[in-house]
């Protein structure tokens, strides 16, 4: 199918679809029947769809090398982009499907988080180790496009490359727009319209519109329940699933929870105070290893740190390529290093010794990594995707509300204070649809099955109290995982939580409620 048919009519659409319900399942008889379409929705629910070669669903070179795996087949799911007028314009999606060997207990739909990471080349990549869940040959592996992103059309598309360079997409995230006037959120706003195909579509890239994606996915796939695993924001998601679709879930593993009880505010003052518990405990590690580029005595890190970036300000240094480390690039190259203690910690001592003579090379390189910026210089849109439901999802602030939860958020995480007056604005202001999801979200969810949250005691992104709300909230059983990164499910490493999330998703057996395991 052609991306250049990514808005039709659902009556030509009609013509094309066959229906499908009861051909393509995998269910045993046992199961419950498939749930009858919403209203108005048969002919989206009842599609088939034309799997082939996935070579046409690569966005960068690094989803082409995933794409190029043996036994992969990918195909466009076509669903209303406004689910409220079903007879209107349409988007696809991009789908990739890894079959079992076997006769399967369903499909596994896998959601990296972002939110708006690549599902299809997440799972692609996931298929060349999903044996370590022992899952391989239970479930058909199942990786989708958030609309908005990767292979899915219309994709979002708000900053150019050149201004991803200069971190105006970063600024929005990490530091509130501090330096931007009203005129440039509503430059923001109208140029996602623009590059995006109009404020229709920048205004249904919300969770509650991605969550009925979900569910004709799962009819599409031929499983009458949801068989689902998502990380991070893919937590939020599985949850606003649970909460729209409770009778339509088998299993869901949840890792890396977000808690659904807090807002925008609370939930960032949170995840800050997770930021700078990993910054602390990776300063203790580097003060023991010695030769530690913020000094030998944790306490004074933060202060150290401080020291080593904010001249970035004014005075960037240079970095790899030509290019120039900024104090943005800096800081949100630490950030995301903290998300891994093997890999990141190490990566944040070599950068910053880097940094204390004068250069920004390997700091550089990470914030590259962290934004997907290819090497000629452009950049996976996926970020972009990422503020797109962030805008969607968020309630909105006036500047002085924004202000004053970015100071909470840096009383929280010092470390990323650059010592400056501090004035933000809410980057959704002049968003062109009100958001769609309220708070808390996934409460009182009734006729939910067993759920499993899976939450490490020392994850800087999600910080464990926030998995514990959420497992409270879904009444799920809990996994505490004690280790130092961002999620644990999709990274393998544990033989203890890889049984165990086994065990829930093909035995339905979930842990006790004291379990734990280790990294």
């Amino acid at each position: 199918m052609s991306r250049s048919t990514r808005f039709r009519s659902l009556a030509v659409l009609a013509a094309l679809l066959l229906i499908a319900w009861g051909c393509t399942s995998t269910s045993a008889p046992a199961d419950p029947p498939m749930p009858t379409p919403p209203t108005g929705l048969a002919g989206f629910y009842e599609q088939e769809l034309d799997y082939g070669a996935c070579k046409d669903f690569a966005v960068t070179e690094a989803d082409a090398k995933a794409l190029a795996i043996k036994g992969l087949e990918c195909a466009w799911l076509t669903v209303p982009l406004d689910y409220e007028e079903p007879t209107g314009k349409t988007i696809e999606l991009g789908v990739l499907r890894v079959r079992a060997d076997g006769d399967p207990i369903g499909s596994l739909v896998l959601n990296p988080g972002g939110p708006a990471a690549p599902g299809v080349s997440f799972a692609a990549k996931m298929a060349t180790t999903a044996g370590y869940l022992k899952l391989y040959n239970d479930f058909d592996l199942v990786g989708f496009d958030m609309r908005g992103t990767g292979s899915s059309t219309p994709a979002v598309d708000c900053f150019t490359d050149a201004e991803r360079d200069d971190d105006e997409l970063l600024a929005s995230f990490l530091f509130g727009g501090e330096t931007w006037g009203e005129d440039k959120t509503r430059q923001v706003a109208r140029t996602c319209a623009k590059g995006s195909g109009g404020d229709e579509v920048i205004s249904h890239l919300g969770s509650r519109d991605t969550a009925r994606d979900m569910d004709v996915l799962r009819a599409v796939l031929g499983d009458s329940q949801l068989n689902f695993m998502g990380a991070s924001y893919g937590t939020r998601l599985g949850a606003v699933y649970a909460e729209m679709f409770p009778g339509h879930l088998r299993a869901m593993v949840l890792d890396g929870g977000m808690d659904p009880n807090l807002g925008i505010s609370d939930r960032m003052v949170q995840q800050y105070t997770g930021f700078q518990r990993s910054f602390d405990a990776w300063a203790t590690a580097c003060a023991a290893a010695g030769e530690c580029p913020v000094g030998d005595d944790p306490a004074q890190a933060t202060a150290k740190f401080q020291q080593l970036v904010r001249p970035l300000i004014d005075d960037p240094v240079p970095g790899r390529a030509g290019r120039e480390l900024t104090y943005r690039s800096a800081v949100e190259a630490v950030l995301r290093s903290l998300y891994s203690q093997k890999v990141g910690w190490p990566a944040i001592t070599q950068g910053l010794t880097e940094l204390a003579a004068g250069r920004g090379d390997s700091l550089l390189a990470a914030r590259d990594g962290s934004q997907e910026r290819a090497g000629d210089g452009s950049y996976s849109q996926f970020l972009e995707g990422a503020l797109a439901t962030h805008c969607n999802d968020r309630e909105r602030f006036d500047p002085q509300q924004e202000t004053q939860m970015r100071k909470r958020m840096l009383q929280a995480a010092p470390f990323m204070d650059d010592g400056r007056e501090l004035q933000a604005r809410d980057v959704c202001e002049h968003w062109p649809s009100e958001p769609t999801l309220n708070y808390p979200y996934a409460a009182g969810v009734d006729a939910l099955p067993p759920t499993l949250v899976v939450s490490i005691t020392g994850d800087p992104a999600a910080p464990h109290e926030g998995g514990v709300a959420l497992a409270n909230s879904l009444g799920s059983s809990l996994l505490t995982v004690e280790g130092e990164q961002h999620g644990v499910v999709f990274h393998g490493g544990s033989d203890c939580v890889n049984s165990a999330v086994a065990d829930y998703l093909i035995k339905l057996k979930v842990p006790a409620s004291d379990a734990r395991c280790k990294l």
